[in-house]
């Protein structure tokens, strides 16, 4: 054997592919051997694919380079040092490279290959077609059948998975990329063993990134507690494959378990492999020294030690408020606590959501975590998070149910509806895009409305998806009844199929009630339907008419158009317009009734909302204020001490003294520069709580601030003579 060495080298020297082939199959030894004659090479192609092998990324790196500007017109050269960018975690020059080499050779299907495999990682529905456009240059290209399997599957669309990856088995009996999508689908349909691990491993007995990407399909299935185990399995097989220890560590995170998966991520780190997703994560972890945990029986709040006294009343309250309507609407108890973070640095909630399609951009579910913004992680009114909770909270509910089986447009759909069951002012609005999408016919069927959150077919899809899950559940309510989405819940909880659901549960097709659907919801939007393009034509004379101040026009364009399309209440909308125009002219009760239209309707903007509040209060309706600054605090309680300072003296006002005291703490938390004020009208509301030492103690810290503070010293007087 040793004297055979040589002329192996000799052999695979020049041959990089058959280097690559043997360490997929597992042949470590001969492998290593191969990649090293290749590294010794003098051909700077060859010994970059050497250096590659062998682990010397920087160096490949460098000699691709050279390679290149060497031969400027090979395309081949272009695709490895693509491929190998897109290993080492920069897939934007990658794109760039495979976009070169099809311009010196458009039938380049390697190049193909590349951009297809690029696509699948950002989840993106070309795929599928320049994967199929890589076979048609070269129908022998196996890596591009399994990424098809592989794009099927995580489609949902099991029966073409399987099919696709069988047929590549039969053709190329090594083909354990094709092997590990069959094992998949029968992991995923619960028949918890397959034939096709075994024959994965028959062909590579140390093949961990087989069960990597099992792992990978389950965490897209949301199913992370399997997905775990899958990884492990990985790394059983081949400790070095970093790829799953990096993914071990970040799944270990997003269910809670912070210390393993800093020890893991440390290591992978260490061990050269810096991805986005490892030194995000690990940045992350190194930042919640700066928040603080609060631990109940039922749950368990981080928040950001710089508001976390402020925000900590109201998103208790909330969660307490969610997870007892939880409990009777679903008939179920959590089996233990449930985490909540809120993150107000909008990037560190998104290392949460980071290779994960379809995902809400407010917040996210683990199983039993949440993990969402704050407030402060978005502009003023650019979110409810209250409404959020609530949607993020019902998700750990059905998960847990239905044992993470519930299909992507269920879940989404119960928990679009669960937000405007709380308040119709809460979750999201109609939007023009959503308008666009129901006059376009492109909503999809019920059977395939996961594909619209997991790859969309264009930008606003999601979003679109969104609305139609939500718009499904309250049709089903409206014509079938709440227990009837119970039952589906139900059937969820095993291995099934959307449309086996919708045949069993609610007694029609699928097409049948696709078309029954979609005449309802025409319906139930009709005026927006059929006014969108005369109100589009008219918002801008609008604009001009209130910028030039020509008041009658306002009215005449705005009572015109307001009803057409109601549900917009983003920034410009008719009832601001409206409003401005009846205040200019000092017709305050009609200027009143516009901006409550807006609340209801669920505008969000705070100045807005303040002076919807401001004018009730001059027409002598505290109530009212109070009730539109209230608001306030589901949307964005921070950074405005003046609203907790308003909403703190009209509850005081109204005698909601309970209400009042939270506010003034409010004020405190916030590190106002006025303490003595605060102290002494927190002070006022525990009097009327019938506090006597709470009111004592805090005249005194208000006289602590200000000594001289007379409002402070008369009533510490009057608490004293009350003793």
């Amino acid at each position: 054997m040793i004297q055979a060495a040589p002329i192996l080298l000799f052999l695979l020297a020049g041959a990089p592919a058959d280097c690559w082939r043997a360490k997929k199959l597992g042949h470590a030894q001969e492998a290593g051997q191969c990649f090293t004659a290749l590294r010794n090479s003098n051909n700077p192609a060859l010994r970059a694919e050497g250096q590659w092998g062998m682990g010397d990324f920087n160096g490949a790196n460098e000699t691709f380079r050279s390679a290149v500007k060497s031969d400027e017109k090979n395309a081949a050269l272009r695709v490895r040092w693509g491929r190998l960018l897109m290993e080492r975690f920069n897939p934007g020059d990658a794109a760039g490279l495979f976009g070169e080499a099809l311009g010196l050779d458009k039938d380049n299907a390697d190049a193909l290959l590349g951009m297809a495999m690029l696509a699948e990682e950002n989840f993106d529905q070309k795929a599928i077609g320049l994967a199929q456009q890589a076979l048609e240059k070269n129908p022998k290209l196996i890596e591009a059948r399994e990424l098809r399997a592989a794009v099927l599957l995580e489609d949902g669309n099991y029966d073409a998975a399987a099919a696709e990856a069988l047929n590549t088995v039969q053709d190329a009996p090594q083909a354990i990329d094709a092997m590990s999508v069959l094992a998949t689908i029968d992991l995923l349909k619960d028949k918890g063993t397959s034939p096709w691990t075994g024959r994965m491993l028959a062909v590579n007995p140390h093949y961990g990134e087989g069960f990597a990407r099992i792992a990978r399909q389950f965490v897209l299935n949301r199913r992370y507690e399997e997905a775990i185990g899958f990884y492990r399995k990985s790394l059983e097989l081949d400790p070095s494959f970093l790829p799953a220890k990096s993914e071990l560590g970040i799944n270990l995170m997003r269910i809670g378990e912070d210390v393993e998966a800093r020890r893991l991520l440390g290591e992978v780190f260490e061990a050269g492999y810096r991805n986005a997703a490892t030194a995000n994560s690990l940045t992350l972890l190194d930042s919640y020294k700066n928040f603080i945990v609060y631990k109940q029986p039922r749950y368990i709040l981080r928040l950001h030690k710089s508001e976390a006294e402020l925000l900590r009343p109201y998103v208790e309250r909330e969660i307490t408020r969610a997870l007892d309507s939880y409990d009777r609407k679903y008939n179920f108890k959590l089996p233990g606590p449930v985490l909540v973070e809120m993150y107000p640095d909008h990037q560190d909630f998104a290392v949460r959501t980071m290779g994960m399609p379809g995902l809400g951009a407010l917040g996210v579910t683990f199983g039993l975590s949440v993990a969402m913004d704050s407030p402060s992680g978005r502009k003023p009114g650019d979110f409810h998070w209250a409404s959020t909770l609530w949607h993020e909270l019902s998700h750990v509910y059905l998960l847990t149910v239905t044992k993470h089986h519930v299909p992507r447009w269920f879940t989404e759909g119960v928990s679009v509806h669960e937000e405007t069951a709380v308040s119709p002012e809460w979750g999201d609005r109609l939007t023009p895009e959503i308008l666009g999408a129901m006059k376009k016919k492109t909503l999809l069927p019920i059977s395939t409305l996961d594909r619209g959150y997991m790859r969309p077919s264009y930008p606003a899809q999601v979003i679109v998806s969104y609305f139609q899950g939500g718009r499904t559940i309250d049709y089903i309510t409206e014509k079938y009844g709440w227990p009837k989405v119970m039952t589906m819940l139900g059937e969820f909880s095993q291995v099934t199929t959307t449309a086996a659901v919708i045949e069993k549960v609610l007694g029609v097709k699928p097409e049948q009630f696709d078309k029954d659907f979609l005449a309802w919801l025409e319906n139930e939007h009709k005026v927006p339907l059929a006014k969108f393009e005369d109100w589009t034509k008219q918002m801008k004379p609008l604009h001009s008419a209130v910028k030039g101040k020509q008041w009658d026009e306002v009215f005449k364009i705005g009572n015109a158009i307001r009803d057409e399309y109601p549900d917009y209440v983003e920034a410009g909308s008719v009832y601001e317009a409206l409003a401005e125009a009846y205040q200019a002219q000092d017709k305050k009760p009609q200027a009143i009734a516009e901006l409550e239209r807006y609340a209801k309707q669920g505008g969000r903007d705070p100045e807005t909302l303040k002076k919807l509040a401001r004018l009730q209060e001059e027409a002598g309706n505290p109530r009212a204020a109070e009730a539109a600054l209230n608001r306030l605090l589901y949307i964005y309680p921070v950074k405005d001490e003046e609203l907790h300072r308003k909403l703190g003296g009209l509850r005081a006002t109204l005698g909601k003294w309970d209400g009042a005291a939270e506010e003034w703490r409010a004020v405190l938390a916030m590190k106002t520069v006025d303490p003595a004020s605060a102290n002494y009208e927190l002070a006022r509301a525990y009097q009327g709580m019938k506090r006597v030492d709470d009111a004592k103690d805090a005249v005194l810290a208000a006289l602590e601030a200000a000594p001289g503070y007379r409002p402070a010293q008369k009533l510490l007087l009057e608490l004293n003579r009350k003793e």
